[in-house]
């Protein structure tokens, strides 16, 4: 039976070229329009697995995403990062003086803007998606626009890439998530990355305690992000990644984290995809 992979887009997407890389080409790809709707594919079964961007080397942290797995109750079992390439595509036949308009994602926008500049007479249109327009282009024959898309997008909905690799800066990477309503898929000597969120008292230094009680269990961490507490004003949680070499160092940092801190709850662990 073909493993259900929920992504956020459609075929052709960033999500849908993380979801083959991690898992291979025989899945059965379930295509969600928001975030929030491949975690409550997850929760319902409709998906055995969901794919979800987490940060952008560029853009920073998608910060909705954190709450999303912790409220939940959605575990971390993997990660994956993706070189992001943008591609200017049409449909075949047409060129450059062809386009009046430019439909993609805010974000992949907002990474092509300095491309262009030299283009003020085109219009740049905000999409869902960045393979929704490559799609929509192929099925109504929209020869006057163009969609900034993946390559893997051009390949499915037969457009023609007239520009490639048009991001301002060309060192441009998402991590993405890889997660499932159970915790740990892996046995222990292969795992050495987690995900915790915990929250810490208002008292000076609680924070720097609790890092260097990580520190000392030889915890290295690679990640911090800070949340409010919406239940509470004024109180924020904390998001950390750390990576260690034996796991028994993690079993320890747990440990001692379910003493010192409050709320304190392992979102994942899994291997680290940068080794």
């Amino acid at each position: 039976m073909e493993l259900k992979v929920a992504i956020q887009g459609i075929k052709g997407s960033n999500h849908h070229q993380v979801a083959t890389d991690f898992f291979g080409e025989n899945i059965e790809l379930l295509e969600c329009n928001s975030f929030d709707a491949v975690i409550d594919s997850l929760i319902i079964g409709a998906a055995d697995k969901g794919i979800m961007a987490i940060e952008n080397s560029i853009a920073g942290s998608i910060i909705p995403n954190y709450n999303l797995v912790y409220h939940n109750n959605i575990h971390v079992i993997g990660e994956h990062y993706l070189n992001i390439h943008h591609n200017l595509m049409v449909m075949k036949g047409k060129t450059f003086d062809d386009i009046q308009e430019v439909h993609s994602h805010p974000m992949a926008l907002l990474q092509c803007k300095e491309f262009f500049k030299a283009h003020p007479q085109i219009k740049l249109v905000e999409s869902v998606d960045t393979a929704e327009t490559a799609k929509r282009i192929k099925e109504e024959e929209l020869g006057h626009i163009a969609a900034i898309a993946p390559k893997m997008a051009a390949e499915l909905y037969d457009l023609e890439i007239i520009a490639d690799n048009i991001q301002t800066i060309v060192n441009n990477s998402t991590r993405f998530i890889v997660l499932k309503k159970q915790n740990k898929v892996l046995p222990e000597e292969e795992i050495n990355k987690a995900s915790i969120r915990f929250i810490t008292d208002h008292k000076r230094g609680s924070l720097a305690t609790v890092l260097n009680v990580m520190s000392d269990c030889n915890m290295n961490l690679t990640k911090i992000q800070s949340l409010p507490v919406i239940e509470t004003p004024w109180k924020y949680a904390f998001f950390v990644d750390v990576t260690f070499d034996k796991y028994k160092h993690f079993a320890k940092t747990k440990s001692l984290m379910q003493i010192m801190a409050e709320d304190f709850t392992v979102l994942g662990e899994y291997k680290n995809a940068l080794l």
